[in-house]
């Protein structure tokens, strides 16, 4: 058996001349140290969907089920009890009409002749209906050769326009490195960007966890300046490359994407010069006095780091001159937990209660006001909208007047 988290091999043992045999629930176990290979890095493209304004694939109204075509019930299952000539389809089962021994009509199916279901299917292409819309553009990682100058070619160099966003990431990853892949919700909030490209224009954004930078990659096509923040040297060397591969998205509107060290576990930022992604002097200055909007991105999995990223919401918050506004996306994931023996949301839930708590905050100096966002917005990546994203805004103002208690009112 193996446990890729403690990266141990477990070998069952018996002791030699073990005679007579051990009781089978009575193990020796030896733990053989594995090499695990890193996971393999992918460039992806996705593609922005700018001509395609009717496209919504709202979460609420069902995502883009319509354009996925699924496979058809056959015909004759899905209206029990039609009789034939009634005006129901007869193709899929073949029925026929017999009796039995005691006269009654009964309809039955056909049989082969070793007595099994013969079932006639329709053809597939007359049984899948035409989808509403286009056909959905699909993602096609391609193996990344770092060492190679020229990694995607003279084609792929052309098409470095405004319709294509290229990011470096993993397609599956140990818990910790999580980070490395691209997620829904990161879509899902780089579309809310695009749409609300107003609210973002000209201003100062940090971005807590942002794994790969695809959303601070975005929210720098309109807006000043973006801390893409997160921690590990690795992941942010990650994330420095991706934003150098989308510099063409960026330049032409003058956003400048900043990658740096951010700890929620930590209550200082990293000004160290010998660190790489440390902060300088004159970011924190900028920081503090230009932030207005705050992002995270598909971070709520774990309870600890989702109660960890709600104390960083308020300690920044507290430090930030300006109002600001914090838009989180989160999906909302079903699990069968042995704890409950049923299917479950707890790091959803738990999320859902860290709201909660944080609009319930008594604070003399700010005032926090959460309400969600109608997942109407149209889509502009190639991505599958499911029900299950959500976003989520949480305007931070500080109080104009005291907070008056009932025992001192008059």
């Amino acid at each position: 058996m193996e446990d890729s988290s403690l990266g141990l091999f477990a070998q069952v043992l018996a002791p030699p001349n073990c005679s007579p045999p051990l009781p089978a629930h009575i193990l020796l176990l030896k733990l053989v140290p594995v090499t695990f290979w890193p996971p393999d890095v992918f460039l992806s493209q996705f593609k922005f969907l700018w001509n395609q304004d009717s496209q919504t694939d709202s979460g609420a109204e069902g995502g883009d089920r319509g354009d996925v075509p699924t496979e058809e019930t056959p015909a004759g299952t899905g209206s029990s009890g039609s009789p034939p000539g009634s005006g129901g389809s007869s193709e899929g089962f073949s029925l026929q009409a017999s009796t039995d021994s005691t006269g009654q009509e009964w309809v039955g199916a056909h049989l082969d002749e070793d007595g099994d279901l013969d079932v006639v299917r329709r053809p597939r292409a007359a049984s899948e209906p035409k989808p509403a819309g286009p056909p959905r553009d699909k993602v096609h990682p391609m193996i990344l050769m770092q060492e190679e100058d020229d990694i995607l070619g003279d084609e792929a160099q052309e098409g470095s326009t405004r319709d294509v966003i290229k990011i470096e990431h993993t397609m599956a990853t140990p818990l910790e490195d999580v980070g490395k892949q691209v997620w829904r919700g990161a879509l899902f909030l780089a579309d809310y960007i695009l749409f609300q490209w107003d609210l973002f224009q000209g201003c100062t954004v940090l971005e807590l966890g942002a794994g790969t930078g695809l959303v601070s990659i975005v929210a720098a096509t309109v807006a000043q300046t973006v801390y893409c923040t997160d921690v590990g040297a690795d992941l942010l060397a990650m994330c420095q490359r991706n934003v150098a591969l989308n510099s063409h998205l960026t330049a032409s509107g003058g956003g400048v994407v900043k990658v740096r060290e951010l700890d929620w576990l930590k209550d200082d930022l990293c000004t160290d010069p010998d660190v790489l992604f440390s902060w300088s002097e004159e970011d924190i200055s900028d920081l503090y006095n230009h932030t207005t909007i705050l992002l995270a991105a598909e971070v709520f999995y774990d309870d600890d780091l989702t109660d960890a990223l709600f104390k960083t919401l308020c300690r920044l918050a507290h430090r930030l001159k300006n109002a600001c506004t914090a838009i989180l996306s989160v999906e909302k994931r079903l699990n069968f937990t042995l704890s409950h023996l049923d299917v479950t949301c707890e790091a959803y839930d738990h999320f859902r209660s860290s709201l909660y708590q944080l609009e319930k905050l008594e604070d003399c100096q700010l005032r926090f006001a959460v309400e969600p966002v109608e997942a109407s917005f149209p889509q502009r990546l190639a991505y599958e909208r499911i029900q299950q994203l959500e976003l989520w805004k949480i305007f931070v103002e500080p109080v104009t007047s005291p907070i008056t208690s009932a025992s001192t009112a008059p």
